[in-house]
């Protein structure tokens, strides 16, 4: 898809957001979450009631983990922001994953092997299924518009926030609910990732730090509700901040390294910001993908440090609290730089303690939070498989050129 330019489309508003993660429930108990210390050990979201979002267990049972974390942030963000004034067919979904229901999966394959092929569940393909999610959120609030799913490893909530502020601009929908949702911490998957040596081996997620030594896995779904900015205007919606640009590229490098000079994520960074018509020198603040690992930390610093310069804006990430949570992360930082422009604080990067001497000296708000005074904010996500997201925020009160 497109992108126009910027003053030739419809602004996108940020009306309500919905969040569930391994540091709180809520969008006020993730904040909070984020301004205190990072928990310990897993990153599991160990008190979630999937029956609060259902009818009956049932139909809890027959839904992947995954589309119940996306469900359940989907209904804190729609009672936030209200029922935008758009007819069905104009209402979208686009909710984004990296892997989709790997729970179900890893359970069938245990029974088929343990019990034969005739009990595995009917609902294995239902439940597992990548498009899950969106589907369950489109047919619970009857959004008959465009309900799709991006499926980019880690950068998956960034590019479905992007796609689905798209399908408003352009003026295809006037209301989208946008984001990802996680759940692929089984055995076999954790076991996948510290095989391949991706994982902390001390337990800590420590993003740009001189001592970091990979991520610390995590689970989770956020979702926003986006919406054409004037129709949220007249039926009296708060506006928490707009998306002003996006973009997309690819490292054509290596399945899970990053390109070392950091030129796929320049080149991602420079376009979001040419297409929310954002010069360098106006970006206020920076959400890093800032994983903790040795390789994905570096090249972003690097990349940053070329576009913005030394020390540049204040970088953050909030995976030392949140630890990463794959498909998921991107719209969980998206949520915080929302939350970051309403509450006027930039999160801690908890976990940094040592700036490192091989990276060039950014920013890197650490120890405390940072009062800022809001402004055009980049959120940057890269994946597995070379693919770069990034997302422009501003917030509701910014001039307009």
């Amino acid at each position: 898809m497109e992108a126009s330019p910027a003053r030739d489309r419809r602004r996108v508003a940020v009306t309500g957001v919905g969040v569930v993660s391994p540091c709180g429930i809520g969008a006020e108990a993730f904040w909070a979450g984020l301004l205190g210390p990072p928990p310990e050990g897993e990153r599991r979201v160990y008190d979630f009631d999937p029956a609060r979002y259902f009818d009956n267990p049932k139909e809890a049972r027959r839904t992947d983990r995954f589309t119940q974390f996306a469900l359940a942030a989907a209904a804190e963000a729609l009672e936030q922001s209200g029922q935008p004034e758009a007819a069905p067919l104009r209402r979208g979904v686009w909710v984004g994953t990296g892997v989709g229901g790997l729970i179900t999966v890893e359970d069938q394959v245990v029974v088929r092997h343990e019990k034969g092929a005739r009990r595995v569940s009917p609902f294995l393909v239902p439940m597992m299924m990548a498009n899950a999610a969106a589907a369950a959120i489109s047919m619970r609030y009857g959004w008959q518009g465009p309900c799709e799913t991006t499926v980019t490893a880690c950068a998956a909530g960034t590019h479905s926030i992007a796609n689905g502020a798209r399908l408003i601009s352009s003026g295809r929908c006037d209301a989208v609910i946008a984001g990802s949702s996680e759940a692929a911490m089984t055995a076999t998957g954790i076991a996948g990732f510290t095989n391949m040596t991706a994982l902390s081996s001390s337990g800590v997620s420590r993003p740009f730090d001189r001592d970091r030594d990979g991520f610390v896995m995590a689970e989770g779904g956020a979702v926003l509700v986006l919406e054409e900015w004037e129709s949220a205007q007249r039926r009296g919606a708060t506006i928490l901040a707009e998306v002003l640009g996006s973009a997309s590229t690819a490292d054509a490098h290596h399945i899970t390294a990053p390109s070392p000079d950091g030129s796929g994520a320049i080149a991602c960074m420079q376009l979001a910001l040419e297409d929310a018509g954002v010069d360098p020198s106006d970006v206020r603040h920076v959400n890093a993908h800032g994983t903790s690992t040795p390789l994905n930390d570096a090249a972003e610093a690097e990349a940053i440090a070329k576009l913005f310069g030394t020390p540049g804006p204040p970088i953050t990430s909030i995976k030392g609290v949140t630890g990463h949570s794959l498909g998921a992360a991107g719209a969980l930082e998206a949520v915080s730089v929302v939350l970051s422009m309403v509450k006027g604080l930039l999160p801690p990067t908890a976990g940094y303690e040592h700036p490192d001497p091989e990276l060039p000296p950014i920013d890197v708000v650490h120890g405390e939070p940072r009062p800022w005074q809001p402004g055009p904010t980049l959120s940057n996500s890269f994946g597995f498989g070379g693919h770069n997201g990034c997302l422009v925020f501003g917030p509701p009160d910014r001039p307009q050129g």
